[in-house]
């Protein structure tokens, strides 16, 4: 899948070492997120390899910038009701956020749900996370609701909070808001 400045295609041994650099060792990448920092190369190659078996029966892939085809960051859906998707998950490396990436990121997620019969999705933000909210409401999502939640790796507690769209293939094939 493409956009005009990415390609999320599915992970490859060989991109362990742009995923350590430019994400997966990034403490600001890994704030709002449910993954911990990667410490040392060593570790990096053994999480591409669980992050390739993980992406085998899933709707997830690693994030590929076409100008220099470095992995960059990771985005996914899944399916968690009849024609209902959520993000599984959107992350891009500090260096490639405000380049416009998470909404070409987003917009082809919701496209390709929409292929698949998709009729409404769901994205979720954490409540400090301005970025992340921001980018839900430039595409078209609307509030829903927001949940109390304790960080498993910290015990910290946070405010997750929920957008929704509805899908409707328009007849160019892109989503609208319905």
């Amino acid at each position: 899948m493409e956009t005009k400045d990415l390609i999320l295609g599915k992970a490859k041994y060989e991109d362990w070492k742009a995923m350590y650099r430019n994400v997966w060792s990034r403490p600001e990448t890994a704030e709002y997120m449910k993954w911990k920092v990667t410490p040392d190369e060593d570790a990096a190659r053994e999480r591409i390899k669980r992050t390739i078996t993980w992406q085998e029966s899933r709707d997830s892939w690693l994030v590929y910038e076409k100008s220099s085809g470095q992995a960059v960051g990771f985005a996914g859906v899944k399916e968690v009701r009849p024609h209902i998707y959520e993000e599984a998950g959107i992350a891009l490396g500090p260096e490639y956020v405000g380049k416009g990436y998470g909404k070409q990121i987003l917009q082809l997620l919701l496209e390709y749900c929409a292929s698949l019969g998709g009729e409404e999705f769901y994205y979720s933000a954490y409540a400090k996370n301005l970025p992340s909210k921001a980018l839900a409401l430039s595409c078209g999502f609307v509030y829903w609701h927001s949940e109390q939640k304790t960080d498993e790796q910290n015990g910290n507690l946070y405010v997750l909070e929920t957008y929704k769209k509805t899908l409707k293939p328009s007849e160019d094939g892109e989503c609208d808001a319905g």
